[in-house]
C-alpha cells in the first residue's frame, strides 16, 4: 500500500478532527504498538512455516536414502537441464554464422569462351573503307 504525502496529510487531518488534538498522540502510540506486534507475529509465523518446510524436505531426503533411491551427483541434473539449451544455442549460432557469412556456392562448370588470341589483341584497329 503506497500512500503519498497528500494521502497521509488527509488521514492525519481526518484523525485530528475525529479524535481531537488531546487524544491523537495516544492513538498514534497505540497504532504503532499494534503495527509492531502485527509485524512481529507475521515474522514468527513466516519463520515457523520455513522451519516446517525444511523439516519436511529433510524427511523426504532421509526417506529416499532409506528406500535405496540412487541419488544423482549434483552436476548431473544441471547437465541434463542444460543439454537442450546448449544444443539450441549451438544451432542458433550456426544459423547466424551461415546467414552472416554465407559460403559461396561452387561455380558450375559452364563452357568458358576461348581465350583471346594474340592476333586479335595485337592487330591494329579496323578501319572503315566506305
Amino acid at each position: 500500500m503506497n500512500l503519498g504525502l497528500p494521502e497521509l496529510v488527509f488521514i492525519f487531518l481526518l484523525a485530528l478532527v475525529l479524535v481531537g488534538p488531546k487524544k491523537l498522540p495516544g492513538l498514534a502510540r497505540q497504532l504503532g504498538k499494534f503495527l509492531a506486534e502485527f509485524k512481529r507475529t507475521s515474522n514468527d509465523f513466516r519463520r515457523q512455516i520455513e522451519v516446517e518446510m525444511l523439516s519436511i524436505e529433510r524427511q523426504e531426503r532421509a526417506r529416499k536414502q532409506a528406500d535405496g533411491a540412487q541419488m544423482l551427483p549434483p552436476e548431473e541434473p544441471w547437465e541434463r537441464l542444460m543439454k537442450p539449451i546448449s544444443e539450441s544455442v549451438g544451432r542458433t549460432r550456426q544459423e547466424l554464422v551461415s546467414v552472416l557469412h554465407p559460403e559461396p556456392e561452387p561455380l558450375k562448370s559452364a563452357p568458358q569462351p576461348p581465350p583471346p588470341t594474340e592476333q586479335l589483341s595485337a592487330s591494329a584497329p579496323a578501319t572503315d573503307h566506305h
